[in-house]
């Protein structure tokens, strides 16, 4: 469809081509009742439909108007032929120039839209002075001058006042256009780097953070691997690319997850029931925020073990039901306030997809957190 502008040239090249259609159709009617023996209202005629098209063609072709072509058609259509048919063409009332007049309002209206102010006055102010002395010599009255002098003045500054309205609508368009997609491309980069923290939090900050307290043995095979494992995905994470998706089954996912957090000694008792198969980003934001739901176990639970189901959505909507338990102390969800990591990793990345997470608890009753997809 093109900006906003070219939009706006689009359809006052179009109007105007429709102007000078309706003049030249009453100029075809006109002719083709006079007497054959004046083959100058043909040959004028003829010149009128020959530089109307390449006026217009040439307009609808580029998307606006050659300032050159304009003058042409003002000079020509406009001037020229009403006073060759006045001096040549045996006209001698003015009904017999009367469409080669009315062409000139439509050439009027031509440079209102392709001219630039100045040079748009100097063409009206020509066409003009022509057909006054055009109709003046074919003894036309008072009233038919001053009414089609008001018609050329008329069209050109209607034009010009479309033209000004239309443009600097256009130009506004593109202006809201190119702020939304500044606004877009910010957010989307945000996003991104949102995605980033999350994924930092949840995997090479929960690591360091069980190292740093001393809850495992950071010479122990496992976590060496762990900690390998998370240097190639900090790699793979600086050199991705914003169009890169993460393709996973949501069994692989959950998966992915456990072995994550069993790593760090946290002993997780995981069963899968008839798995359905849902979308890439699906899987991969449940298998994320089951890790990060194991890791609030290990951090917090205090009891070393978690246990993990995921089952089809017994409502048969083709969705999926994941739930992580820990036999942990609690807590009381009106005196706590939810962390980082339940905020952002666990409802957030449900949210994303269309997904929900359900926190149940209480003290002393352990935590269930229960995801769903489709919410």
């Amino acid at each position: 469809m093109g900006s906003g502008l070219q939009r706006a040239q689009s359809f006052l090249t179009v109007a105007t081509l429709l102007y000078r259609a309706s003049h030249l159709t009453v100029g075809v009617l006109a002719v083709a009742q006079r007497r054959s023996d004046l083959p100058l209202q043909y040959a004028g005629l003829a010149a009128a439909l020959g530089l109307s098209a390449l006026t217009y063609g040439a307009a609808l072709r580029r998307g606006w108007f050659d300032r050159r072509h304009i003058w042409a058609d003002v000079l020509v259509t406009g001037c020229v032929l009403p006073l060759a048919l006045c001096t040549w063409g045996d006209a001698s009332e003015p009904a017999a120039i009367g469409w080669a007049m009315l062409l000139g309002g439509s050439a009027s209206g031509a440079a209102g839209v392709a001219l630039d102010r100045l040079h748009a006055v100097a063409a009206v102010a020509l066409l003009m002075a022509t057909h006054f002395v055009g109709y003046q010599l074919v003894g036309a009255s008072q009233a038919v001058v001053l009414g089609h002098l008001n018609s050329l003045v008329s069209s050109a500054v209607m034009t010009w006042v479309f033209r000004w309205y239309l443009l600097r609508q256009g130009r506004l368009l593109d202006a809201a256009n190119a702020r939304a997609l500044a606004a877009e491309a910010h957010k989307a980069r945000y996003a991104e780097r949102l995605e980033h923290h999350r994924a930092l939090h949840d995997t090479v900050l929960a690591t360091l953070t069980t190292l740093a307290t001393g809850g495992v043995d950071a010479n122990a095979p496992e976590v060496r691997e762990r900690c390998a494992r998370e240097a190639a995905y900090l790699r793979r994470l600086i050199q991705r690319t914003a169009d890169e998706v993460q393709h996973r089954e949501i069994g692989t996912a959950l998966e992915e997850a456990v072995r994550s957090v069993e790593s760090l000694q946290l002993r997780v008792t995981a069963q899968y029931h008839e798995l359905p198969q849902v979308p890439p980003e699906a899987a991969a934001a449940l298998g994320d925020a089951v890790r990060e739901a194991l890791n609030n176990v290990r951090r917090h639970a205090g009891t070393g073990h978690a246990f993990l189901t995921a089952t089809a959505d017994p409502d048969g909507r083709g969705g999926v039901v994941v739930t992580v338990v820990d036999r942990g102390p609690g807590f009381d969800p009106g005196q706590c306030t939810p962390g980082l990591g339940l905020r952002r990793s666990v409802h957030g990345r449900l949210a994303e997809v269309g997904g929900r997470a359900v926190v149940d608890t209480a003290p002393g009753e352990g935590v269930r957190v229960e995801l769903r997809w489709p919410g």
